[in-house]
């Protein structure tokens, strides 16, 4: 399945198969489609040149299906490579508790999809708590500093996190 594939998938699969209804679109305006939302750390992904090609092709198929088994009922298309199944299970978690407390273990791959991850919800998360964000802030902060020692300083995805994480 292409990348234009799996963006319809997505977008079907989070406004017909949500587990929740609240789950069908993003909380800060209960209007914008939920789908957006692994389709911008898709995209944002892709734009990183300073990344090997791999990590941004099949991370950006991750990032997009990252949600479907947390947030829908629906399954894992047909047809992605292994690889991009084991990044999806990777970046799959109960709870953001204990996802924070988990991805550390995770390969350093995840870690890089999880900051796409937590930076988009931050730039919409005008509906979080300022206990909530706190808590978001300083994982995303955590998470940039390991994507940082890992991956290098030079991608837009740190200049983000950082320009939000203040």
């Amino acid at each position: 399945m292409n990348i234009e594939g799996m963006i319809t998938y997505i977008f079907r699969a989070h406004s017909e198969q949500a587990k929740k209804p609240k789950k069908t679109i993003r909380y800060w305006d209960g209007k914008t489609p939920y789908a957006i939302h692994p389709t911008w750390c898709a995209m944002t992904l892709l734009t990183e040149t300073n990344l090997q090609e791999y990590i941004r092709f099949e991370g950006a198929q991750a990032l997009l299906l990252h949600d479907i088994l947390e947030d829908t009922n629906a399954k894992l298309p047909d047809g992605i490579s292994a690889r991009v199944h084991h990044l999806v299970l990777e970046m799959t978690f109960e709870s953001s508790a204990q996802e924070m407390e988990l991805v550390w273990s995770r390969s350093d791959l995840c870690q890089l999809l999880k900051l796409y991850d937590k930076v988009s919800n931050l730039l919409d998360g005008a509906w979080m708590s300022a206990e909530k964000r706190a808590k978001y802030v300083a994982y995303t902060k955590r998470l940039a500093a390991k994507v940082e020692a890992t991956y290098g300083s030079d991608l837009n995805i740190l200049r983000i996190a950082k320009a939000i994480c203040i």
